[in-house]
């Protein structure tokens, strides 16, 4: 058997996944330990932006036990990189040209966490010459484990998920988010939500991006839009949604790659409505 025929998702004894499961469950049950523990957190890119001992702890476990099993394979992490989306930018060409790179937000949703608001996760992708293969999300606070691989399907529960039926936008059900920017994010955002409200069922906002492209995975979301996300908020969570039979594209509608920071995941049925709305109020921060 030559190099080529190998399946690139068996090294050694450990699987790519079975490193991204165990990573995310371990750093997501040492998270919700020290819920209600944390002092006043500290800002990064503006006071809305949030970071506590828990980011940082919980990137550093898990790039531990990614290490041990593959200690060839760059980390792109959130607490490793600058706050800025100048500095993601920069970051993510970086470590683009690795094999193998994983992608990891140690705690998405900290503002959530501080609060006690049971709305947070950790998400781990794996790309492979730019391409994710693998993406995990882990919800500590319902112990909801979201896992897919390239080409295998995506489950919850070990369950396998499929995105929702509805075919317009009056009958779903869409989250939007907050952002952390407020100069330039935050009012691209808040023109979404104008356009949007009147048009669907309902808007939801729940401040974390991996859990909102878990939930249109697993069909609990019709979709979910955002501008200004980082690589490591969307990386794992749009092959789940990809895996589960969505489409994840930037707000123009052109594919999902790991460059791309503003965001429209949907069942498919309802995509192109929904980036019409927001091209007609100039809301997709690529005008």
């Amino acid at each position: 058997m030559n190099e080529k025929e190998k399946t690139p998702y068996v090294v050694t004894s450990k699987s790519y996944t079975a490193v991204a499961i165990n990573a995310a469950s371990k750093a997501g049950e040492w998270i919700k330990s020290r819920l209600g523990t944390i002092g006043e957190p500290g800002t990064k890119y503006s006071p809305q932006d949030l970071v506590t001992e828990v980011d940082k702890g919980a990137e550093q476990m898990i790039r531990r036990l990614i290490l041990t099993h593959f200690p060839g394979h760059a980390i792109l992490g959130e607490e490793g990189v600058e706050p800025g989306p100048e500095a993601s930018a920069k970051a993510l060409k970086e470590a683009q040209e690795e094999e193998f790179l994983w992608i990891v937000d140690p705690v998405d949703g900290t503002t959530n966490f501080v609060h006690g608001f049971p709305f947070y996760s950790v998400s781990i992708a794996l790309a492979h010459h730019g391409e994710v293969i693998v993406g995990v999300i882990y919800d500590p606070s319902r112990d909801e484990l979201f896992v897919a691989e390239k080409g295998k399907g995506a489950y919850v529960h070990g369950n396998r998920m499929a995105v929702s039926n509805e075919q317009s936008l009056g009958q779903s059900l869409v989250a939007v988010g907050f952002p952390a920017d407020t100069t330039y994010a935050l009012p691209v955002n808040m023109a979404a939500v104008q356009a949007l409200a009147p048009q669907v069922r309902s808007l939801r906002a729940g401040g974390s991006a991996a859990l909102h492209l878990a939930y249109v995975a697993a069909g609990r979301l019709s979709a979910y839009t955002e501008v200004g996300l980082k690589p490591w908020d969307i990386a794992a969570g749009a092959l789940l949604v990809e895996e589960s039979g969505g489409k994840v594209t930037d707000t123009m509608g052109t594919p999902y790659q790991l460059s791309v920071s503003h965001v429209v995941a949907t069942n498919g049925k309802i995509h192109d409505a929904l980036t019409d709305v927001l091209k007609e109020a100039k809301a997709t921060g690529l005008e």
